[in-house]
């Protein structure tokens, strides 16, 4: 059965989040703030707690100034 919810991919992703955040020096408010989206929401996120939708890709990649190929690059 494919499992569309890879709990090691989602876990990865949000290390790889919390990381790109930590590096720009912005607090998970900040960034949260910046993205348009709850504290709660980037927690999750951050946690692997839920999987993220393409819309969501692109508002961490704004809060981010980045884009969402360089978000998904190399996590």
């Amino acid at each position: 059965m494919n499992n569309l919810r890879n709990e090691k991919l989602l876990v990865a992703f949000g290390l790889h989040l919390k990381q790109l955040r930590l590096k720009k020096g912005l607090t998970q408010e900040q960034l949260a703030y910046a993205c348009d989206m709850e504290l709660s929401q980037v927690y999750r996120i951050e946690k692997g707690k839920i999987n993220v939708t393409i819309s969501t890709l692109s508002a961490l990649a704004v809060g981010l100034e980045t884009s969402i190929g360089q978000l998904l690059k190399d996590f």
